[in-house]
């Protein structure tokens, strides 16, 4: 990070003093945060290596390191936003934190769909007290969900990624939960794009395998050159109005070309 870690973005009646957060995250160790923060990355390193290109398994990875880590928390998702009014949850260490996403997609309100756009972190102390998003806050007190800091992972056009960690009492978060969480995010950031971009990579050498398959089949069986079974495989696709890929697999797996629905 350059200069001073960029403060939550809070509402107004969260001005007030704070009470203290934990000292350590969910797991209750006792041990300051911040001072095994390098100890706990060195552990998500290594647990991401494992998980290479595996982008779900990476993704757990965050949210169970997360709760962990970042003082105050008890849950956490990692929750992918499309279209800015879905709230999808990808991954998450409990029933709680699913549903407080969920929450998000009904109301049409809440952190992931206005704040975290702009803010790199947005912080909620009491979900009581809460005047921006009064159907959200108000759905997740019933729930169970008193306080919650949320950061961005990415922003994508109209598509995001955030981690949101929940707590089930007010003022769970403090400013070292957000200079915690920050260091995190940003690492997290850089491990789910590597394994994204991985995972389209393999996609794209298993699309190119598949439709490589289907052109020999057509070469073989009807003594085509490369090109021609290329341009078999295009106007099938066009008729059928279905990806060039998914013509190629049915062929292999079929032997016949598909044809217009």
């Amino acid at each position: 990070m350059r200069g001073e870690p960029r403060r939550a973005g809070r509402s107004r009646e969260s001005d007030d003093d704070q009470a203290a957060a934990p000292a350590s995250g969910g797991g209750g160790e006792g041990r300051g945060a911040a001072g095994n923060l390098a100890e706990t990355m060195a552990q998500v390193a290594r647990a991401m290596r494992e998980e290479h290109g595996d982008v779900e398994a990476t993704l757990q990875v965050m949210a169970t390191t997360a709760v962990r880590a970042v003082p105050g928390a008890e849950d956490c998702s990692i929750s992918y936003v499309t279209g800015r009014e879905r709230v999808e949850p990808r991954a998450s260490t409990g029933d709680l934190p699913a549903r407080v996403d969920d929450l998000q997609t009904r109301v049409r309100q809440g952190p992931c769909l206005d704040s975290v756009w702009e803010q790199e972190t947005v912080r909620i102390d009491d979900m009581r007290r809460e005047a921006r998003w009064p159907r959200f806050a108000a759905g997740a007190v019933e729930l169970g969900a008193l306080s919650a800091l949320c950061f961005q992972l990415f922003v994508e056009g109209d598509n995001l990624g955030a981690l949101n960690l929940y707590a089930r009492r007010p003022d769970a978060f403090d400013e070292e939960s957000e200079d915690v969480g920050l260091v995190l995010a940003a690492h997290a950031a850089v491990a789910l794009a590597g394994a994204r971009g991985e995972e389209d990579l393999r996609r794209a050498l298993g699309s190119r395998d598949t439709i490589g398959q289907a052109k020999g089949i057509l070469m073989e069986r009807h003594r085509l050159t490369a090109q021609q079974a290329f341009e078999v495989l295009a106007r099938a696709s066009q008729q059928s109005n279905r990806k060039l890929v998914d013509v190629a697999e049915e062929l292999t797996q079929t032997g016949a070309v598909p044809g217009p629905d």
